[in-house]
């Protein structure tokens, strides 16, 4: 009804108005295309649950080894002692432990990291038993110690308890204190001989493929404290990649999986962040109930978990916990034809990722590398698969083209799920009753911009290239998961929408142009009902997916600011790279911030403190629309025959809701005092480029 009330009152006379009219006939009919999708995704839901007894019962003894893998890249904005806790979470599963073996990708190539590990490793042979004793969860040392409290109804278990929490404590405080000091001291060094590959490093951006067996698991005397069992431990520092250097995730990964095929050749791997800790000991069983289905497992290609993150606000200030997402667009997704892969908590079957194509003669057998038997010694292999973690090793390959991850996309993950997926496998996802996994979301708004701008601009690559679903799932994927996947592709076109909405609407108010219908036109009421039962069906679908009404507003002002930065450059960067321009570059979200910025952050205030291209779109529009909305007030009061108020009511309410979303930016621009407001720089372009802007309408 809004599109035929445009057709129908197109305005006959005024060059402005006339393409002020046509302009918001386009932009709402986006609107109206990019809901359809929304609902397309969100018809059909699919909720899974796992029967972990059955399996157990079933196929305990021929239980699949599972291969773990953590990435990171920066030991000062990923700390070790991060790092590590999610190694031990991840070596502490509920899962045979001559089955599990972890593997960490460091591109950072630090020592430090390397000391950490070495540390880990010692401390495993205390912390595997000990969860497994008091059944504990999560087995993240530091997250499980931060809220347990001493068992105190068992003297045993009690004294128990202290001993292992001061072992983490004392090795948390030497971890802590070598990355303080910057280098690890010559007499750690002199412990194990993996820091002697240090020695030949020039730089930590150019160095040897370094690759370390921490713990053997092959080995029968890797045993813990309790003579059990251990994991095996790898630790992998690859050597640089000249070509693609933002895909430092992908070629790690990449590697990974040729280093895996020769240590353990599991066929389950699963992949995390080094910040996503292991917060359920039983995610292995449950993705191995999918997997191991007698009728559908077979053609199962990976199981995405949700993200889900530890450091959210009461009310998520800048909207980072993706529970929209998670619960509600992911499981649409799934009754469309499978999840797309997110690039972390995701459990892949090894022969899908290194691009098997799905048929059904494939057969599983899935007591393949459960041995434990030493075929080589571990100095053999450590210098093997150096070989096969070395860039040579890849060139001329099909490695990130056809096999392991993809390369030259900032959004690696996505699209090679939908590589997996056009190759015939299915992909799942599967919601656990306790969250999977934990990780850390930004904490600034600068941050999750900047994290959302990478993301568009990687989506929107994929939609415009051969690797867009319409092109690369032509008749390989069902075209309702094609459209599906529009429903992240198409963010970054929408900052043309939002952002002439936020700007041609409020200048025609000053001019004393209407766009929307009298109040006292029956038109009115299309435009109410679709302002107000979207917003609250919204607002029941947040609450319901376990928000609260103000991380909703939160919500709604995220999405503002995301959709006319994050997407507008997302897009621009994306257009720059197609035609050659500019190469595309890849931005780690820091995991660590300053202790103000962390008050703040906990406090719900928003954080500005730097100058940005973002910040002077964000500000110029904020005012814009402050000058607009008094503008109009002013009419109001000043108009004695009240026919303002019924020509020009809707865009007056729709530049004071804009107020009342932009008051953060208000406060920020002229009220706070502290290191995390506007700078000044910001705030002159701003007011400059905004009352530019209102005294070009006026006159």
């Amino acid at each position: 009804m809004i599109l035929v009330y445009r057709v129908s009152y197109l305005p006959v006379e005024g060059a402005v108005e006339i393409w002020s009219w046509i302009g918001m006939f386009f932009v709402e009919l986006w609107f109206s295309f990019y809901w359809f999708i929304t609902q397309l995704v969100r018809w059909n839901p699919i909720y899974r649950y796992t029967f972990k007894d059955r399996l157990s019962q079933r196929y305990e003894k021929d239980l699949p080894g599972v291969d773990i893998f953590v990435c990171t890249a920066d030991p000062e904005i990923e700390p070790p002692t991060m790092v590590i806790n999610t190694v031990l979470s991840m070596m502490a599963y509920d899962y045979p432990p001559e089955k599990l073996s972890v593997y960490l990708s460091d591109d950072g190539g630090s020592d430090l990291t390397f000391y950490a590990m070495l540390e880990a490793s010692r401390f495993s042979k205390h912390w595997l038993p000990f969860c497994k004793k008091l059944k504990i969860q999560p087995r993240s040392p530091e997250a499980y110690f931060r809220t347990a409290l001493e068992p105190l109804d068992d003297p045993n278990k009690a004294k128990e308890w202290l001993f292992v929490k001061k072992l983490y404590i004392d090795m948390k405080f030497q971890i802590e204190a070598t990355t303080k000091l910057g280098k690890v001291p010559e007499e750690i060094r002199k412990e194990h001989k993996g820091f002697r590959e240090w020695n030949f490093i020039s730089s930590r951006r150019d160095h040897q493929t370094i690759l370390e067996i921490l713990i053997d698991g092959r080995d029968p005397q890797a045993m813990d404290n309790e003579g059990q069992p251990l994991p095996t431990l790898v630790y992998l520092a690859r050597e640089k990649r000249p070509q693609y250097p933002h895909n430092f995730k992908a070629g790690a990964m990449n590697a990974l999986i040729r280093v895996s095929s020769r240590i353990s050749n599991s066929p389950i791997i699963l992949n995390v962040d080094c910040d996503m800790y292991s917060n359920n000991s039983y995610s292995v069983r449950d993705a191995l109930c999918f997997f191991m289905d007698e009728e559908k497992g077979r053609e199962i290609g990976y199981i995405q978990y949700p993200q889900a993150f530890e450091n959210i606000t009461k009310n998520d200030i800048y909207c980072n916990s993706l529970n929209i997402e998670m619960e509600v667009d992911f499981p649409g997704l799934d009754g469309n034809g499978g999840p797309l892969y997110i690039g972390s908590g995701c459990f892949h079957r090894r022969e899908a990722l290194c691009g098997r194509r799905y048929s059904n003669e494939n057969k599983v057998d899935w007591k393949e590398g459960n041995g434990r038997k030493v075929k080589e010694s571990a100095g053999v292999l450590e210098e093997v698969c150096r070989i096969l973690a070395s860039c040579t090793y890849e060139a001329n390959t099909e490695w990130g083209k056809e096999m392991g991850l993809k390369y030259g996309c900032p959004v690696e993950d996505v699209i090679t799920g939908l590589s997996v997926q056009c190759k015939g496998w299915r992909s799942m996802y599967f919601i656990p009753e306790r969250k999977g996994f934990l990780g850390l979301a930004p904490t600034t708004l600068l941050q999750t911009l900047v994290q959302h701008k990478r993301w568009s601009e990687g989506d929107f690559q994929i939609l415009i290239t051969r690797h867009s679903p319409f092109l690369l799932g032509h008749k390989r994927i069902p075209l309702k998961l094609q459209l599906s996947y529009c429903i992240y592709l198409l963010w970054p076109t929408s900052w043309f929408a939002v952002l002439y909405y936020l700007v041609v609407p409020p200048l025609c108010l000053l001019k004393g142009i209407s766009l929307f219908p009298k109040l006292s036109s029956p038109w009115i009421q299309s435009f109410a009902y679709a302002i107000f039962a979207n917003r609250a069906y919204g607002l029941v679908e947040f609450v319901w997916s376990g928000g609260t009404i103000q991380g909703w507003w939160n919500g709604q002002r995220i999405w503002v600011f995301k959709r006319t930065t994050s997407h507008l450059f997302g897009f621009f960067d994306a257009i720059r790279k197609l035609l050659g321009f500019s190469a595309s570059t890849f931005v780690i979200t820091t995991k660590v911030a300053e202790e103000d910025v962390s008050e703040r952050y906990e406090k719900e205030k928003m954080e500005f403190g730097v100058s940005s291209p973002m910040f002077n779109i964000l500000a110029t529009l904020a005012l814009l629309n402050m000058f607009s909305f008094v503008g109009g007030i002013k009419m109001l009061i000043m108009d004695v025959e009240s026919k303002v108020l019924d020509l020009l009511a809707l865009q007056i309410i729709l530049c004071g809701l804009l107020v009342l979303i932009n008051l953060p930016i208000y406060q920020g621009l002229f009220f706070r005092k502290d290191s995390g407001r506007m700078p000044n720089s910001v705030t002159y372009k701003s007011i400059t480029v905004s009352l530019l802007a209102c005294s070009i309408a006026l006159y």
